[in-house]
């Protein structure tokens, strides 16, 4: 692949500092209707870039659940073939996607990772 061609291929130029990941989501339009998973490849504050099991069109508005993130609303900012540019509505942490996930108590450390109080035994 050749300098130019690599450039076109990315898509429009981007304002925010991006960070490549793998996760997994699901796009829906505004009134609830699934338009399929993606694989999310990278991810700014301003935007994503994810392959999607399903043709979007540029200008498309959608809605996603990211992990860790919540609820986001934004545009197809771009599309060619089963890839997408999502530009977001609002600005987001994308670290937060990071985060490892917990439910709560029960995704604690396990028993054996735990301290032991001093004077017990096993």
């Amino acid at each position: 692949m050749n300098e130019e061609q690599g450039i076109s291929d990315r898509g429009p130029a981007r304002s925010s500092p991006r960070d490549s990941l793998f996760l997994m989501a699901s796009f829906f339009a505004p009134d609830g209707r699934s338009l399929g998973r993606a694989r999310i490849r990278n991810l700014s504050a301003t935007g994503l870039m994810a392959d999607c099991e399903m043709p979007l069109a540029a200008g498309q508005k959608v809605v996603l659940d990211l992990r860790g993130v919540g609820r986001i609303t934004g545009n197809i900012a771009w599309s060619r073939d089963n890839k997408v540019g999502l530009a977001f509505d609002d600005v987001i942490d994308p670290q937060l996607a990071r985060k490892p996930v917990s439910s709560g108590p029960a995704q604690q450390l396990p028993d054996y990772l735990r301290s032991q109080p001093a004077g017990r035994l096993r």
